[in-house]
């Protein structure tokens, strides 16, 4: 995989009402419209991957507006396109049983021909975990399950039988059919940046991490993942590093201050434009180049203005070639 991590790669979000970008729009059924249109352009304008969230419950805060699932989204828009690559960024582990993971991510390798990208991560979001009844552990717990059901996962995938004794999960036997087109297996995705304990996850296991959305915090976290590869012997050049930001794009200057900031956690504009991938094509263009000086060699990005597709086209169409 060495080689390959250094060719870039771009993917994108498509709305799919976690951050409320389709509270405007009525109905739920031309909401999934949105949803499908995006999706389609986004393969159509050329980019990589298209991603979903794996949340349940809007954000900032629950607001009672849809939130299309994850995995029943990636089916069906994997029968709607035929090139672009699927993920989840991140699948929470704690919402799904490791066995039935391995089944779902197996089926919609083969259903989308191939074209799964693996994201999972520990889970955080409380509120969810109440909601639907799943235990909230503590955090070196969930990271404990992360490892397990990373383990199981490809397991699964790749053996006639599965049996297996851990610390939170135990199975006896499990099959797995049919097994996922992608050989040896799709990419595994672990998201998370914490430093003693998911990070060493990511240095064990992943094929792909998604750390930092600042070039500083980027820059942190892989330096600890360095540390964490050496320590197993691992070349963490193997280990392509991905990044997830916000991205707005506007053709000038006096339009990207005219819109303020498109933070969703509230971040006042000359904060959020200092972390994100936010400006002009040409600015935007420069702060890639700055994270791939720094050995990021993915970026999956949100377009915080939703439902408009101003951003996306302007980023597949102004910015991404400058880098193929």
């Amino acid at each position: 995989m060495s080689n390959e991590s250094h060719t870039p790669i771009f993917g994108v979000f498509i709305p799919q009402g976690w951050k409320m970008e389709l509270a405007g729009i009525q109905g739920a059924a031309a909401q999934w419209k949105t949803a499908v249109d995006i999706a389609t352009l986004a393969e159509d304008l050329g980019y990589d991957s298209i991603w979903v969230y794996d949340h349940f419950h809007n954000v900032p805060k629950p607001a009672h507006e849809s939130v299309f699932e994850c995995w029943t989204t990636i089916a069906a828009i994997s029968q709607k396109t035929s090139r672009i690559r699927l993920g989840q960024m991140v699948g929470c582990n704690s919402y799904r049983n490791p066995g039935l993971l391995a089944k779902i991510t197996s089926t919609v390798d083969v259903i989308s021909d191939g074209r799964l990208d693996w994201g999972i991560g520990a889970g955080w979001y409380e509120s969810e975990y109440k909601g639907y009844g799943y235990e909230f552990a503590k955090p070196s717990d969930r990271i404990g399950m992360l490892r397990e059901t990373v383990e199981i996962v490809k397991s699964m995938w790749t053996n006639a039988e599965t049996t297996y004794d851990g610390k939170f999960y135990k199975m006896s036997r499990a099959q797995c059919d049919p097994k996922p087109l992608q050989q040896p297996t799709p990419p595994v995705w672990i998201g998370g940046g914490g430093e003693q304990l998911t990070l060493k996850v990511v240095a064990q296991h992943a094929d792909v991490s998604n750390f930092g959305s600042s070039l500083e915090e980027f820059v942190k976290k892989r330096s600890i993942l360095q540390t964490h590869c050496a320590a197993i012997g691992r070349d963490e050049d193997s280990i392509r590093k991905t990044i997830s930001s916000e991205v707005f794009i506007r053709e000038t200057e006096k339009e990207i201050i005219e819109a303020g900031s498109k933070n969703l956690w509230g971040e006042s504009a000359e904060s959020w434009r200092s972390k994100a991938l936010v400006g002009t094509p040409d600015q935007v263009s420069e702060k890639i180049q700055k994270y791939l000086d720094a050995g990021c060699t993915g970026f999956i990005p949100w377009c915080p203005d939703y439902p408009s597709t101003e951003t996306l086209e302007l980023f597949a169409k102004k910015v991404i070639p400058h880098f193929r």
